[in-house]
């Protein structure tokens, strides 16, 4: 069975997008991506979109969503990214938080931040992606 996993921000614009298109990359059908906001908003993040063109990703045909229940319900695992994104998920859902590098906090803003969280996001992403699918069943 194909496991199935929900990334969570806040706004559905920059950081679940961000693990949802690096998860697509890197596990294609092996996996079974979703993401969505705790409180979406209009549209993707531009350096976030910009950041992940550089590594091949192209999240421009996205748009950010709410959490759908039933999504909930239906997925094996939920990962919000950062500490503001909280999402109560059913008994049986796994629930784990990333608290992702903000380089802001180091002074790092525009394209060289998103650059910094797009990696920091990347390497927890092949991780999870190694934890759900076993090299032998890749």
């Amino acid at each position: 069975m194909t496991p199935s996993v929900l990334f969570v921000c806040v706004k559905n614009g920059g950081k679940s997008q961000m693990a949802a298109g690096l998860m697509r990359r890197a596990a294609g059908d092996s996996v079974t991506v979703h993401s969505a906001g705790t409180r979406p908003g209009g549209a993707i993040n531009a350096l976030s979109a910009e950041s992940l063109a550089e590594v091949g990703v192209d999240v421009t045909g996205e748009t950010p969503k709410p959490v759908d229940p039933e999504l909930l319900r239906s997925v094996d695992l939920v990962v919000t990214l950062g500490r503001e994104a909280q999402v109560e998920v059913p008994t049986g859902t796994e629930l784990r938080n990333w608290d992702t590098d903000e380089p802001s906090e180091r002074g790092i803003d525009g394209i060289e931040r998103m650059r910094l969280v797009r990696d920091d996001i990347d390497a927890r992403v092949q991780a999870l992606h190694a934890e759900l699918v076993p090299a032998t069943d890749r």
